[in-house]
């Protein structure tokens, strides 16, 4: 039996293109190379999908050729854009490792539905649910899951000053990473920050701080047999966690400390992870995701945000909630693979 054709799509339009890349590289060389041939796709920023070599800063520089993912069941894989046209590669799974919008929020998943291709991820429905915090919510609401207390505003929405306790956090319904997210301290600072916000989405979410820490739950699989992750947890030396957009972010953190596992008692970090697998099931999640919560001083948890593409850079915490509970990047990799090709 030969090499699993993989395709790894990377890069994307949204504003975690440059993220995706790094998770890319990492997924790249966490391949066995002994079971996968891989087959790196790279989505420009604009939208154009390219194949290319190993993912890096600058692929779109190497030596590429124009590639279309088929919805055509018939075809089974790539359109690949050659000398004598268009010519066809069969794909045995996909990896999307693809953050935010057109890439985890359900876009590029019900295409591959379509193309009756095996996926790395969670399915249409909970890649759109998950990706729209008010959505989610809602959901984790109906299962019983605390949820910080949110209004929802859509474009043209002016939200009143006076109508809030402070302080509260503005955020795009639809996007990841942080980005467009700010913490309000005062009626003052609200308008500019539902303008920030609106540069992401025009649904623009205000919710209630929750005061505490936050803990992060790593999931892996499907149906009943899930694994979690140890249980991490970050204290904040001011503002909010926002990794992803400091300088030089694989130096770590420059306002956050990140303990894996956690600095709590055996039986609470038990906890967290029953309730991080609870939000995980009540979501319709597979294959993977992080589950993020707010651990309040009265030990209640209350739901954050669950992101279905979690970033699998040298600084993610997906990969070291998993490497601390004896599980290596490789390992994990080939689980997912392997669940992707299980269906589920």
């Amino acid at each position: 039996m030969g090499r699993l054709k993989v395709a790894v799509l990377f890069g994307g339009c949204s504003e975690e293109h440059a993220i995706s890349v790094k998770s890319a590289a990492e997924i790249a060389a966490g391949l066995d190379a002994e079971k996968y041939e891989p087959i790196f796709i790279g989505v420009t920023r604009a939208g154009a999908w390219k194949t290319c070599g190993q993912p890096r800063a600058d692929w779109e520089k190497g030596e590429c050729r124009p590639v279309i993912l088929s919805p055509d069941r018939k075809t089974g894989g790539l359109l690949i854009w050659g000398e004598g046209g268009w010519q066809i590669q069969p794909v045995d799974v996909v990896f999307p490792v693809l953050h935010g919008k057109t890439g985890e929020d359900g876009v590029v998943q019900g295409l591959l539905e379509l193309a009756g291709i095996p996926y790395v991820g969670c399915g249409v429905q909970s890649s759109v649910i998950c990706m729209d915090k008010s959505l989610a919510y809602l959901v984790a609401r109906s299962a019983g899951i605390a949820t910080p207390e949110f209004w929802l505003f859509e474009r043209g929405d002016r939200p009143e000053p006076e109508a809030f306790v402070y302080p509260v956090f503005v955020k795009p319904a639809r996007s990841g990473s942080s980005f467009g997210v700010n913490r309000v301290e005062s009626g003052g600072e609200l308008a500019a920050a539902v303008e920030e916000a609106r540069r992401y989405d025009g649904k623009v979410l205000i919710e209630q701080a929750v005061s505490g820490c936050e803990v992060g739950c790593a999931v892996l699989g499907n149906g009943a047999g899930l694994i979690v992750g140890a249980i991490d947890q970050i204290r904040l030396r001011r503002g909010f966690f926002h990794i992803h957009q400091e300088a030089e972010p694989e130096k770590g953190s420059e306002n956050a400390i990140i303990t894996v596992p956690a600095a709590l008692p055996a039986e609470e970090r038990e906890r967290i992870g029953e309730t991080a697998k609870a939000i995980y099931r009540a979501l319709d999640c597979r294959g993977l995701a992080r589950v993020d919560l707010f651990r309040r001083e009265d030990g209640r948890l209350v739901l954050n945000e669950v992101n279905t593409m979690p970033g699998f850079t040298s600084y993610s915490r997906y990969p070291r909630m998993m490497a601390a509970a004896g599980l290596t990047a490789p390992e994990v990799i080939d689980r997912l693979i392997s669940l992707a090709l299980e269906g589920g």
